[in-house]
């Protein structure tokens, strides 16, 4: 395959039933289903890890959250790293080193020392976890362009259990549609294509471009135009707003107040989800300006183009907002659709698959070998619409958000399974219980798929080099060692393997 152009669009904090795509009835995403349906769209796409800087360390990288060690966002680290140690392998430098032009538009929330820059990425330093608002790129362009800058009023949050105010969750944004970041950034987008394919037109240089959006991550901050875009009264509220907590980690329960959810009226939760909805399409109307210029510029047909999110986001669902120590499909399941020229449209699969696969397909896409993304596997065999052998189930880990928590979740075709050392376990069958409403792993009647999920996640973190499975192999039925677990040395009689 002959070196592509790749676009890599990106979201933060996005559902996966936000889009039309993947079911939404509301019509607000056009150009992602039109993406969709004009190349592949996966419907078990999974995030190796539902926090900002992790996932993204791992896209990055093609490496594991627990293998490149950046586990926490900075903002609140509890003592994780926050850069990737020196000398790792990402596939921004493999890029470059190739000859290809790099940029990034928009977010990069990767490390706190090190920038963009440093791995190769052409483009504005725009650092945080949401809309840097008082960038000077940004600031400039309103100047330039004779618009107003950033104001609010309507804000939208709860109280917390101390009594004070709860966290920003939504606010009216008082600036036209062409001043929000989402625009700016798109707009910075189109200029790089621009620079790119005169680049390419003149001596045949390739480019990777990621745009990546802040948003729609909360708080919602949106203008009149799509902050009153979706009806509240059509709103349906997610059948785990019923959650109880019962039989589940009591961490989910302080999360829940935490984020305030039961000091608000169901009229104010209605109002947030549509405003999510709103800054979806918000963001689709952007993506669409950036696909539009491809087209004039006589890119599409020579461009992969990539769309997902960093991890999903709550908005409702059991009771909370954000993400956090709950392994629920709302924020580990994401959209994820990949258009390559010459693969054919409207390809559908149910594979398991990652963000972390990205990184090989990029590698591909550019004719690098991905063998150094570690834990990554090309997607490029699925667009083709051809039987792939593929694996059975898919593993993610959580290490913490504002303190330590390290969790491990298996999921298979019908159900999940969590780990949580601190606490109780959770079982979910995703085909009698989609919401993830009842945790079924202390019932007898489960115990042959606990302890077959359980051996099989062991064995799988064994084979990654995941040290947590060394928790599991005293507390739970995982099955014959063949080591000494106290890793002494001194008791291997006591361990050796049947088969000697």
């Amino acid at each position: 395959m002959s070196r592509r152009n790749i676009l890599f669009l990106m979201t933060d904090q996005h559902r996966v039933d936000t889009l039309g795509a993947y079911g939404n009835p509301q019509g607000t995403t056009p150009v992602l289903d039109g993406l969709a349906r004009s190349g592949t769209r996966f419907d078990r796409w999974y995030t190796p890890t539902a926090i900002c800087t992790p996932s993204r360390a791992s896209l990055l990288t093609g490496q594991a959250p627990f293998r490149h060690k950046l586990l926490a966002n900075h903002e609140r680290n509890v003592g994780y790293l926050e850069d990737l140690p020196e000398g790792t392998f990402t596939y921004s430098q493999a890029l470059r080193e190739e000859g290809y032009n790099v940029g990034l538009i928009g977010k990069w929330h990767t490390g706190t020392e090190k920038a963009p820059a440093d791995y190769g990425f052409d483009g504005p330093d725009l650092p945080g976890w949401h809309n840097p608002v008082d960038a000077p790129d940004y600031l400039a362009y309103l100047k330039e362009n004779g618009l107003p800058e950033y104001a609010i009023s309507d804000r939208v949050r709860g109280t917390l259990p101390n009594g004070g105010p709860g966290n920003l969750l939504a606010a009216r944004l008082h600036q036209p549609v062409e001043a929000t970041f989402e625009h700016y950034l798109a707009t910075r987008a189109i200029e790089h294509l621009e620079r790119y394919a005169e680049q390419a037109r003149s001596d045949g240089t390739p480019f990777f471009l990621k745009l990546s959006f802040f948003g729609p991550h909360l708080p919602y901050i949106l203008p009149d135009e799509y902050f009153d875009l979706v009806d509240p009264e059509s709103v349906e509220m997610p059948r785990s707003v019923i959650e109880t907590f019962e039989g589940k980690p009591p961490v989910q329960r302080n999360y829940s107040a935490h984020w305030t959810f039961d000091t608000m009226p169901i009229e104010a939760s209605r109002k947030l989800i549509a405003v999510y909805q709103g800054y979806v399409a918000l963001i689709d109307r952007e993506v669409g300006r950036v696909l539009d210029a491809m087209d004039r510029l006589g890119l599409t047909d020579e461009t992969a183009v990539f769309f997902t999110c960093d991890h999903g986001e709550f908005t409702g669902s059991h009771r909370l907002h954000d993400k956090g120590p709950a392994m629920y499909e709302d924020i580990y399941r994401t959209p994820g659709i990949l258009r390559v020229p010459g693969q054919p449209a409207g390809v559908v699969r149910d594979e398991f698959v990652s963000l972390l696969d990205c990184t090989a397909t990029i590698l591909e896409l550019a004719g690098i070998d991905p063998a150094p993304a570690v834990d990554s596997r090309s997607l490029l065999p699925l667009t083709s619409g051809a039987d792939v052998e593929w694996a059975e189930d898919v593993v993610c880990e959580f290490h913490g958000h504002h303190f330590p928590y390290p969790q491990r979740m298996l999921r298979n075709d019908r159900y999940k399974l969590v780990v949580n050392p601190d606490s109780v376990n959770e079982l979910y069958d995703l085909e009698l219980d989609p919401d993830e409403l009842v945790n079924v792993y202390g019932h007898p009647e489960m115990r042959p798929v606990r302890d077959a999920m359980l051996q099989r996640l062991y064995t799988l973190l064994r084979e990654r080099g995941d040290n947590f499975y060394h928790w599991m192999t005293s507390m739970y039925a995982v099955g014959e060692v063949a080591y000494d677990p106290t890793l002494s040395g001194l008791d291997e009689s006591t361990y050796r393997s049947p088969t000697t």
